[in-house]
């Protein structure tokens, strides 16, 4: 196993722990502490969590297969800083009520995009073989 691919999969890991963490406490000690809308927004960070950090973990798995898959290390650098700005701004959001971090929630969005895109060039670049 590579290094990075290491890293990608243990890290999809550990993200995908904390989403589930993160998940419980929106369920039950966030249920009576905030209103509805509030818990909405907090349970579209934690599924924007789960799906990116599957997407790092699916990352990994690519890697593993072709170790020199390109743009690899922007995608998953996308699909990070894309957890870290969108979900981290939404769980900040709710637990502190700062509206000044409700521009980095977009943003955190179009990395998202762009790390699908950049592993959808990943991929497409690779050679085929004749089936």
């Amino acid at each position: 196993m590579t290094p990075f691919a290491k890293f990608l999969l243990v890290t999809a890991a550990l993200l995908l722990a904390v989403a589930v963490m993160l998940g419980a406490f929106g369920a039950h000690a966030l249920r009576n502490l905030v209103p509805e809308p509030a818990l909405l927004t907090w349970q579209t960070g934690v599924l924007y969590q789960f799906i990116h950090a599957l997407g790092i973990a699916l990352l990994g798995v690519f890697v593993l297969l072709v170790p020199q898959l390109p743009f690899a290390k922007a995608t998953g650098s996308f699909f990070l800083v894309g957890i870290l700005c969108f979900s981290g701004s939404l769980y900040a959001l709710v637990l502190t009520e700062w509206s000044w971090v409700g521009p980095i929630t977009p943003l955190g969005g179009l990395c998202f995009i762009v790390g699908w895109v950049s592993l959808a060039g990943s991929l497409f670049r690779l050679p085929t073989r004749p089936s």
